[in-house]
């Protein structure tokens, strides 16, 4: 039996002195319908309103508000989701003139993550970002969730994750729960690391996808890879980092990387959170910065990326524009240096994508053919180490090499050139 839909009333509001990013637009709140039925419920009306300011009490105006109840009594909804910032005040006032539980975009966000994380990591993040966001929140938000869960049954959206039982203890027992959190995180940051230093010591590159949530990600991993990964069409549907070996050429591995999507509004905290997974970007050789050119929205989504990027500090990495879904766009495609257009789904581009990852990774690199004597075989070893070795063949006059090598160790070579 299908597990029926909780029903959501939505809200947002533009008012002129709020940052324009800030501001709720008819797209931001088709993304927020579309959060909400990622979550598993099923958005059936919202409200948008203009005005000069934020309401002090309940952010938007009083009439807003019965509009609001009158949807809310009509459909018979559990819940109501702003697609703004809420301070616990106006979300307890909410609460009490609408009736049900009310999220905005953050806390509705959050609790997404909660269903998706996967791995320990993850749900370490996840938790911490709830627990930062649920803290200012706690007086009275939860009153109504013992009442509504006291008869047993699933988790309502927007109570998911630590639990009632655990926000309603005291301050200090969050923030110290906050602290322990942030060390085990910082122990997930040191392994993750050391995995790096090795991975660099081997000579692998990483190449790591990035972009908007939904872009295509997973299913241009899919297809690079093989790797499997589920590519649903909703948002956020991968949280956890995956890692893949590619082969980007005849003579070049590298290590991909899927990274949880981004989206616009996407609460500061949050991105704290979820460094220890994004961090990927900033010690990544390439990014992959998948673009929906399907979607009429691309140019902002790709923007925002863009600015998030940079705020993970990986502005100065090579970045290949990977325009995809191409096979669904009718108009005049992109084209210039580092920019390929693809269809994550039917294959085209791949081959092109591939050629760009490999000259970008092979810059600086050289191929050299070498005549090793047996007495300085270990010169072979190295090679293995810090290079990438094609082949290698036992002759009487010693090891014949062919491999490709950095910059770094030429001198170390040099001398058995052939």
């Amino acid at each position: 039996m299908e597990n029926k839909r909780e029903k959501a009333v939505l809200a947002g509001l533009s008012a002129d002195t709020m940052p324009e990013n800030e501001r709720s637009t008819e797209t931001s709140m088709k993304e927020l319908a579309a959060l909400v039925e990622t979550a598993g419920g099923e958005a059936v009306a919202y409200v948008l309103q203009n005005r000069q300011t934020p309401e002090a009490r309940c952010f938007i105006g009083e009439g807003k508000v019965k509009e609001m109840k009158e949807i809310v009594d009509n459909y018979g909804c559990g819940f109501a989701v702003f697609d703004n910032e809420l301070s616990p005040s106006q979300m307890r006032a909410l609460s009490e003139e609408l009736g049900v539980r009310v999220l905005d975009r953050s806390g509705l966000i959050l609790d997404i993550f909660a269903q998706r994380a996967q791995t320990r990591e993850g749900q370490l993040q996840v938790e911490l970002a709830q627990y930062e966001y649920l803290l200012p929140r706690l007086t009275g938000m939860w009153q109504h969730l013992a009442r509504q869960t006291a008869s047993g049954g699933p988790s309502p959206i927007g109570t998911r994750g630590p639990g009632e039982t655990q926000l309603e203890t005291d301050r200090r027992h969050i923030k110290r729960k906050i602290q322990k959190l942030r060390e085990e995180l910082e122990e997930v940051r040191r392994v993750r690391g050391t995995q790096r230093r090795l991975r660099e010591k081997n000579s692998m590159p990483v190449v790591a996808l990035v972009g908007y949530t939904n872009a295509g990600k997973s299913t241009l991993m899919n297809t690079l890879t093989g790797a499997g990964i589920p590519a649903n069409d909703r948002l956020f549907d991968t949280l956890d980092t995956t890692t893949r070996r590619i082969a980007v050429s005849e003579t070049q591995e590298a290590l991909l990387s899927d990274t949880v999507g981004f989206i616009r509004k996407l609460p500061h905290h949050l991105i704290e959170a979820f460094k220890a997974t994004l961090e990927e970007l900033a010690y990544a050789d390439v990014l992959l910065h998948v673009i929906d050119i399907s979607n009429s929205d691309w140019e902002e989504q790709a923007a925002i990326a863009d600015g998030l990027i940079n705020e993970l500090g990986a502005a100065n990495t090579p970045c290949i524009r990977v325009f995809n879904k191409c096979d669904k766009f009718a108009g005049e495609l992109p084209h210039g240096e580092n920019i390929v257009c693809v269809s994550a789904k039917t294959g085209e581009g791949i081959a092109e994508l591939l050629s760009i990852i490999s000259n970008i990774l092979e810059k600086g690199k050289k191929r050299v053919e070498l005549l090793l004597p047996y007495s300085d075989a270990g010169i072979l070893e190295l090679l293995h180490r810090e290079g990438a070795v094609i082949s290698s063949e036992y002759a009487e006059d010693g090891i014949r090499v062919s491999a490709v090598i950095r910059p770094e160790l030429w001198g170390k070579v040099r001398a058995y050139t052939i």
